[in-house]
């Protein structure tokens, strides 16, 4: 299957696991991939990387960074497969940009939930950002990752005071250090105890589910078997390097259709191919649909098929400037 085999579905619970010391505090230095530690707020230690700003991107030559780009790779994927540094590459002539691994991937901490307490990795990611300096953050995830990142827009959502001064500055910030957030299939969209700094400011979703259980194709039906089965989730954990948690969902989560109308006035832009194995055209069709239009993309591209492994350069250059057409006015880089 490779690390383009993805979903979101029937496997899911709570874990707090942690890898190296659980006191350690995260490392936040600068640097071309520099890679840092970063904390969940339920405790799972997530690795992460930073790539600076590097060109233009069509903001007239600055140097300084418009914003910060998190990426959010598919199940079994990793913040070193190919498929995602070929998408940094081309996302840095945008923005300074973000990649970890999710939980239970890559040397990340913890358990894959498949979907559901993902969301508090993202939300690290970005408050990472956030805390670099970045006023801007945009998220853009692929399959898993692309549902994650529209449920974490529906979940952490700005102020209104947040929108009209575009961020919230050190004293927000700290203010929000510390605090617990409960799991994410427990809290209300929008109303939760997410933090403002937390939040993102134009959600990209490639090659998204729709909804949650999804099994209409064969490689949806092999990955079920991955998530569900005992022997599935060893293949997984020695074949694929991802550790499955072994408990169903309970409750189950948001699903990204439910989400997706909750992210407005935060800019949405789905995309899918017409190729895509996982999922039909009908995922991002309804995903499109249950979006505010005013505020709410859908490009269906022609021969492309599934997630980071199938996007080549030219699409990564029209998501990234799509993403910078949302940054209202460019933002200063890191502090």
């Amino acid at each position: 299957m490779g690390d383009d085999a993805e979903c979101e579905f029937a496997r899911s619970g709570a874990d707090t696991g942690t890898a190296g010391d659980p006191g350690a505090a995260p490392d936040l230095r600068q640097g071309p991939g520099e890679r840092a530690v970063l904390r969940t707020s339920d405790g799972v230690r997530i690795e992460a990387a930073y790539d600076p700003y590097e060109g233009s991107g069509g903001h007239g030559g600055s140097a300084e960074a418009p914003g910060a780009i998190v990426l959010a790779h598919g199940f079994s994927g990793s913040v070193d497969r190919p498929a995602l540094r070929r998408a940094v590459r081309v996302f840095t002539q945008y923005g300074a940009v973000i990649t970890f691994s999710f939980r239970g991937h890559g040397g990340s901490g913890g358990h894959s939930t498949v979907g559901d307490l993902e969301v508090l990795d993202v939300a690290a990611a970005v408050g990472w950002a956030r805390s670099l300096g970045h006023a801007r953050v945009a998220t853009v995830g692929f399959s898993m990752g692309g549902s994650v990142v529209v449920r974490h827009g529906a979940l952490h959502r700005p102020t209104a005071h947040e929108r009209r001064e575009g961020h919230e500055g050190h004293e927000g910030r700290e203010a929000h250090e510390g605090r617990t957030v409960a799991r994410a299939g427990t809290e209300h969209p929008g109303t939760g105890p997410a933090g403002p700094a937390e939040h993102s400011d134009a959600v990209v979703a490639v090659s998204a589910p729709a909804r949650w259980y999804y099994r209409g194709t064969a490689p949806m039906r092999r990955l079920h078997w991955v998530i569900q089965k005992p022997v599935g989730r060893l293949v997984s954990r020695y074949g694929l390097r991802t550790r499955i948690h072994p408990h169903d969902w309970d409750p189950v989560p948001l699903s990204p259709v439910a989400a997706a109308p909750l992210l407005a006035p935060t800019p949405l832009l789905v995309v899918h191919g017409d190729q895509d194995r996982y999922f039909p055209v009908d995922h991002p069709d309804s995903l499109a649909a249950a979006g505010d239009p005013d505020c709410t993309e859908l490009w269906l591209i022609e021969g492309f098929g599934h997630a980071e492994n199938a996007a080549e350069p030219e699409l990564l250059h029209r998501i990234g400037s799509w993403v910078g057409r949302q940054w209202p006015d460019p933002a200063a880089g890191p502090a």
